[in-house]
């Protein structure tokens, strides 16, 4: 017999323009940005002086691997 589901991450992304995005992740009281800086920019053509830098979901997902 199958182990029951334990966890399910409850997470919403919403685009919000360009190649920023906004995350409602569990247990954090606001949302968390996700957008592109320095070379993952340059490696999509995007030009950084129309848009804010933000972190990418890829250094999330590093830092999680780290912690």
């Amino acid at each position: 017999m199958a182990e029951p589901v334990v966890y399910r991450s409850r997470v919403r992304v919403e685009p919000v323009e360009g190649p920023l995005r906004r995350a409602y992740l569990p247990a954090e009281q606001e949302p968390v940005l996700f957008g592109l800086h320095s070379e993952v920019a340059e490696h999509y053509g995007v030009d950084m002086k129309a848009h804010e830098p933000h972190a990418t979901t890829l250094d999330y997902l590093v830092a999680a691997a780290a912690g």
